[in-house]
């Protein structure tokens, strides 16, 4: 008897909201279908090269604290949830989806669409093209349902505290030169967060003793685009962080800063947490 498939996504937390704070790790899945693997010319070892690796064991601290967290199951190789599901090469999808209102991104052309369908330094990633009915499948019970989930906790928690914070969770590859900030958050250019959350969230960060960055290289993708709304009181901030901080030096299994950098992510949850309650605090306490 085949194993039932794995869920695309975990949700984890207390089923009423103790923190206006939300996670989300949506590149860390390493659910491999027998399926997905057979599809690929590249062994498992490179498709696990598009995850954010391990950064779902990053945020237990934060998890502590109250914040109820989006854990992918489903890898990055079967379809990018911090993509718009319009992201689509149709060359890749047979029979191809009209070309009109499709978006043609950067990414897209870059093979980093919803899915992906090629890795840098390795080329094409798949034996033949997605037929259309299995991409429809992949949107409908992976990527839809993400994005469903996210906004009811964020909802609910905006609900009860009167705000919400969605901390985005991702690791980004270190830098060759071995120069720059090891830390970078993204807010889409002061579109998905209001200024004193981000205030918040860089100084709690830096106080942590890490070199910190704004918006460059990563500004945000599609999940702080699609679920900031800071005039609605729902707010979002991309996190990244150096693989180099918490993994070995293959930066494949934890090293010795991966406790120190799940201490990071707390400290920011942290800080975001202890931001959006005060007002309502100093309100109640005059």
């Amino acid at each position: 008897m085949a194993e039932p498939a794995a869920p695309p996504f975990l949700r984890i937390g207390p089923e009423t909201p103790v923190s206006p704070v939300v996670l989300s790790v949506p590149h860390a899945g390493r659910a491999y279908s027998e399926a997905l693997l057979n599809a690929s010319r590249l062994p498992r070892e490179k498709l696990e090269s598009l995850e954010d690796r391990l950064v779902d064991r990053l945020i237990w601290r934060a998890q502590g604290l109250g914040a109820v967290a989006f854990v992918a199951s489903a890898p990055r190789a079967e379809i990018d949830l911090n993509r718009d599901e319009r992201e689509i090469d149709p060359a890749m999808v047979v029979p191809p989806p009209p070309s009109r209102g499709l978006i043609q991104s950067p990414r897209t052309r870059g093979g980093l669409g919803l899915v992906p369908s090629r890795i840098s330094g390795a080329g094409s990633i798949w034996l033949y093209r997605l037929p259309g009915q299995e991409l429809a499948r992949r949107i409908t019970e992976i990527h839809s349902p993400y994005h469903a989930a996210l906004e009811q906790a964020l909802d609910e928690a905006r609900e009860r505290f009167g705000v919400a914070i969605l901390l985005d969770c991702h690791s980004m590859p270190p830098r060759e030169d071995g120069t720059g900030p090891t830390v970078v958050f993204g807010d889409r250019h002061g579109a998905s967060i209001a200024p004193h959350y981000l205030k918040a969230a860089m100084r709690a960060a830096e106080a942590a003793g890490y070199e910190v960055g704004l918006n460059v290289p990563y500004a945000g993708g599609y999940i702080t685009a699609r679920h900031g709304k800071p005039a609605s009181g729902v707010h979002a901030l991309q996190l990244e962080v150096d693989r180099s901080l918490y993994l070995d030096a293959e930066l494949r299994s934890p090293g010795q800063g991966f406790d120190r950098t799940a201490q990071l992510i707390a400290d920011v949850a942290g800080a975001l947490a202890a931001s959006a309650l005060e007002p309502r605090q100093a309100i109640a306490a005059e």
